[in-house]
């Protein structure tokens, strides 16, 4: 009877076959993970440059309405000091020509915040004393509201406004760290394709240094 022969692979025409199947599938594994990293980093990029963009966009606003404001009451403060130097130019007129009765109309009519000043100045006894000063609008005493508001809205225009550019350059550089997680779905993507295993990896490898490069930057940047 013939004898049965039975015929063995060597093995080291099968544990190459296996081995090679192996790192396929890690390789296939490595660029699934970077591929879901990298998706879930752009949609959080995506969602804080829109946070700072509408940050932003409050910002330069508040500046805006600041500024107007400021302006409004710096008009409104140079009107008041120029009534109060018609009033005082019109009561030293009257004064001088020796009016009792102007004098003291033109006393009520000066504004509350002039009056501090005006006492401060006639204390000085200015219509013997060459060192008085010349006017109560330049005595220390001599204060507007309506200026000081202003100075304090400008302030705050000028702090929205650099606030605004500050939100501007945070959402500039979320969306500059998508650049960064694109290329990691390029490359773990167009990794696949390849069944030269050294290529393979050697893609994975700079999608890696790109993910881990964006993820570094991601992780130094302010969040909402």
């Amino acid at each position: 009877m013939p004898e049965h022969v039975h015929v063995h692979a060597p093995h080291e025409l099968s544990e190459p076959s296996e081995a090679v199947s192996r790192r396929e599938q890690i390789n296939e594994l490595v660029a699934v993970l970077l591929l879901s990293i990298a998706t879930v980093c752009v949609a959080w990029s995506g969602y804080q440059a829109a946070k700072w963009s509408g940050i932003q966009a409050r910002r330069y606003a508040q500046a805006s309405t600041a500024r107007a404001l400021a302006n409004r009451s710096s008009t409104l403060a140079g009107q008041e000091r120029l009534q109060d130097l018609l009033n005082f130019n019109r009561w030293l007129e009257v004064s001088t020509a020796g009016d009792t009765v102007l004098t003291n109309l033109y006393e009520r009519r000066f504004r509350p915040e002039f009056r501090p000043a005006f006492t401060a100045w006639l204390a000085q006894d200015p219509l013997h004393n060459d060192r008085a000063v010349a006017t109560p609008l330049l005595m220390p005493q001599y204060k507007l509201a309506s200026f000081e508001k202003a100075d304090a809205l400008e302030h705050v225009a000028d702090r929205r406004f650099d606030q605004g550019k500050e939100a501007t350059e945070h959402a500039d550089d979320y969306i500059f760290g998508t650049v960064f997680f694109a290329a990691v779905l390029f490359f773990a993507g167009i990794s696949m394709r390849f069944k030269w295993q050294r290529m393979r990896v050697a893609i994975l490898v700079i999608a890696t240094a790109f993910l881990v490069y964006g993820v570094g930057k991601l992780a130094t940047m302010p969040t909402l």
